[in-house]
């Protein structure tokens, strides 16, 4: 499309001539690694499984992750059923404007990069504090948290324009890695048959099992681990065939995701033993290092080098996070320009097809959100990871909730698909799981940031009070839109 082409037409208001990403730039797999990338495979099993087997339901930590994932899945059916009638870089906000109306959709862009902001901030305090760890471990020399996480800011923008495809090379790398050793690890406790008592398969996904303890909690953690998922569809504008791409990477990613964490989880179980794992997780816990409960059977498994590449995989892990939930907002942010919701400078995108200057905000965006845990002195993974990644998590499950009841409307009003499973069955089932995981998070939520009640309270206030913003913000910018 040349300059000119895209004048005239934004003059006419249609959404179609607006800056276009690079077409053709992901296939299945480049999608599937910027969505496990987004889960963070080694950070989601060492820091969530160890809360999830020690406050939750134990040995029946696998069966919850099983659980959430047939939620999502039920959830995925209608959310690729009408991505095959929209494909924009806005994702589930531009799914539920179409469902719901324009303002609800803005409201829920709001909430959406409230979310992408708040759980990259979270994993920059936690890719801070390890980094510094790490240096301070093999130099001696202690540089703050705060200075790496500012380092790694620039280091993401520079990444994140340079095109789609550096950063899907980029996060392949990294993800192979941690998985790989996860993986190996899991297989090989499999078929050695286990750890000491055996595998113990009616340990972790017996009904006794999955509902002993506090299974909500072991849940809650769960469905926190699908986190990020969204990024099948947000890349859909630059997918090669998207109405075949996007549903292909989206159930990919759910079975791929949903599978690593359940057998992964139930090795760990097995590594441990089934009697004692509850009480070994709650060791990890009380010693303040959660990651020596995954850490410890993995290097006790392949020797002592592993505890030399494992916190180095640990920092690895979020900067691919990082990196992917980077792409993410910036392509929220350009979407919103593109639709006169923002300023419409959000649209500039450089040589390469990438929105750098809706990549620029996205950062600057980051650095206000950890900038004041680095000024007041704060520790950045008890306060900045464990607050940003509980309400960013919160925040994401509103969006699959208002999706799921948008596709049920969007349908029902188009007629352009009428299967009954697709496309009322499913999300309907979906929407119900997502609602009871919404009440457990809110339940448990003191628990999820591991902080008091009154910052609980505040920070899960601050997910409708975003959203209320945004449909304010819908009405004030109702005549500058492009979409009606």
């Amino acid at each position: 499309m040349d300059s000119q082409t895209a004048v005239s037409t934004e003059a006419a208001t249609a959404p179609s001539t607006a800056g276009r990403l690079k077409p053709d730039s992901l296939g299945v797999l480049g999608i599937l690694f910027f969505v496990l990338s987004a889960q963070a495979p080694l950070t989601g099993i060492a820091g969530a499984v160890p809360i999830a087997v020690g406050i939750g339901n134990g040995a029946g930590t696998p069966a919850a992750y099983l659980l959430a994932g047939a939620v999502i899945l039920l959830f995925s059916v209608g959310f690729v059923a009408m991505g095959r009638h929209v494909v924009d870089a806005g994702a589930f906000y531009t799914y539920i404007g179409k469902g719901l109306g324009r303002p609800t959709g803005s409201g829920s862009a709001g909430v959406a990069l409230f979310a992408y902001c708040a759980i990259q901030a979270a994993m920059y305090g936690l890719y801070g504090a390890t980094v510094s760890g790490l240096v301070e471990h093999y130099t001696g020399t202690h540089v703050a948290w705060w200075v790496w996480t500012l380092v790694t800011m620039v280091i993401v923008q520079v990444l994140g324009a340079s095109g789609i495809e550096m950063g899907a090379r980029i996060l392949t790398v990294f993800v192979l890695a941690e998985f790989s050793i996860l993986i190996a690890f899991a297989l090989v406790t499999f078929f050695k048959g286990g750890g000491p008592e055996g595998l113990g398969f009616t340990d972790s996904f017996s009904a006794s099992a999955a509902l002993q303890g506090a299974p909500g909690v072991a849940l809650m953690f769960a469905v926190a681990s699908m986190f990020g998922f969204e990024a099948t569809a947000i890349y859909g504008e630059e997918a090669r065939e998207p109405r075949r791409t996007v549903p292909r990477a989206t159930y990919l990613s759910v079975g791929v995701v949903t599978g690593f964490f359940a057998f992964t989880s139930w090795m760990l179980v097995s590594a441990h033993g089934a009697s004692h794992v509850t009480a070994e997780a709650g060791k990890a816990l009380e010693s303040g290092d959660a990651t020596s409960f995954v850490f410890a059977p993995i290097s006790a498994q392949f020797g002592g080098w592993v505890d030399d590449v494992l916190p180095v995989l640990l920092a690895t892990s979020l900067f691919a996070g990082i990196l992917a939930f980077h792409n993410s907002a910036n392509r929220y942010l350009f979407s919103l320009g593109r639709e006169r919701l923002l300023p419409h400078g959000l649209t500039a995108l450089n040589r390469r097809h990438s929105p750098w200057a809706a990549g620029v905000v996205q950062t600057v965006l980051a650095a206000l959100l950890v900038l004041p845990f680095a000024v007041l002195g704060k520790d950045p993974v008890l306060t900045l990871f464990s607050w940003f990644s509980g309400v960013a998590v919160l925040a994401m499950m509103l969006l699959y909730f208002l999706t799921s009841v948008s596709v049920v409307v969007f349908f029902r009003r188009s007629r352009v698909d009428t299967r009954p499973w697709n496309t009322v069955i499913a999300p309907v089932l979906g929407a119900l799981g997502i609602a009871g995981a919404i009440w457990l998070i809110v339940e448990n939520f003191t628990t999820l940031i591991g902080g008091d009640r009154t910052t609980a309270i505040w920070l899960q206030l601050a997910v409708p009070a975003v959203l209320v913003l945004g449909l304010v913000a819908a009405r004030v910018t109702r005549g500058r839109a492009v979409r009606p």
